[in-house]
């Protein structure tokens, strides 16, 4: 089996290509612009695992690096970086890029493709969220609206082709190699690690008691290859997600087990805008697949900050 994943040289995609090599498959990565091979995948290259430069607005790119590694399966994971392309150029880019890699998979007989969509299409919802849950219209932002659309043109496409396409609802991600720190977790971690000082000015100190739903990015790749990999799938969308929810005051006293001396003062009980439910229900995706998540919090402190002290990013 070879499996070909867009955006392979980002994030998300080295860490689920890990899980496919270590499970003894051929893996191909594709990246654009961006390209970066970290030690824990190095020692592959050229062996199990192939780098192609591919443009996903281009047929002929998808179509010429699928049949040269005899590739039987595509993870779409390439997706434009927030804000880098203007309107019209970020549409054009996630709709070629969706209908070339459906049309590879459906000209080349391959057993499935498989989208990385997003948790972020719940919007405000109340949770906990299910994959059968009605999708609000409106979408705070353009990943939740290109998910959305991506679903819809999916489905539509699976039932006019008969292609077999998993659709994966990933839920917030970090870890080792996540540089934007955007999120809760990875902030902290980096701060404890390498001594820094915590700015909050923008966004304020966060409430000790405000829930959060992560997911650690190595359960991310394993849940990705499990629904991939999946012989039958029962349901066409997925949530994949973490372990058990958290407070911020648990991410801060989960870190002080492993950094000696770190302390944030958080403020006390919960904001305005806790969502305690606000996390996704991985029952079906446990059902239909098998998917367990591996790394609870603790154990997802333990291996990042280690990460981090051996790996100064």
């Amino acid at each position: 089996m070879t499996v070909l994943i867009t955006g392979g040289m980002g994030f998300i995609g080295l860490h689920t290509a890990r899980k496919f090599l270590d499970a003894g498959e051929d893996v191909v990565v594709t990246h654009y612009r961006v390209q970066r091979t970290p030690d824990f995948i190095a020692d592959e290259l050229g062996k199990k695992l192939s780098v192609e430069t591919v443009d996903v607005t281009s047929p002929h790119d998808l179509m010429e690096v699928s049949r040269k590694h005899n590739v039987d399966g595509i993870i779409h994971l390439a997706v434009p970086g927030l804000g880098a392309l203007r309107p019209a150029e970020e549409y054009r880019v996630n709709m070629l890029g969706l209908i070339n890699v459906l049309e590879a998979g459906r000209q080349l007989g391959m057993r499935r493709v498989s989208l990385a969509s997003s948790g972020a299409v719940y919007g405000g919802m109340n949770g906990p969220f299910k994959e059968s849950d009605p999708l609000p219209i409106d979408s705070q932002g353009s990943t939740a609206a290109y998910k959305k659309a991506w679903e819809i043109l999916a489905q539509l496409y699976v039932a006019q082709t008969g292609q077999d396409v998993a659709i994966l609802r990933l839920g917030g991600i970090w870890g080792p190699l996540y540089h934007s720190m955007a999120n809760l977790p990875s902030r902290l971690s980096h701060a404890a690690v390498k001594s820094r000082v915590l700015d909050f000015s923008r966004g304020g100190v966060p409430f000790r008691d405000d829930m959060t739903s992560m997911c650690y990015v190595k359960d991310c790749g394993l849940g990705i290859r499990t629904v991939h990999n999946a012989e039958k799938l029962a349901n066409r969308v997925y949530n994949v997600g973490g372990g058990d929810p958290f407070t911020n005051g648990q991410l801060v006293d989960a870190i002080a087990e492993e950094v000696q001396g770190f302390n944030v003062d958080l403020q006390a009980g919960a904001s305005p805008r806790n969502r305690p439910s606000g996390f996704m229900d991985l029952s079906q995706v446990r059902t239909d697949t098998g998917y367990e998540p591996q790394f609870q919090l603790q154990a997802a402190v333990h291996d990042y900050v280690g990460w981090l002290r051996e790996h100064p990013e």
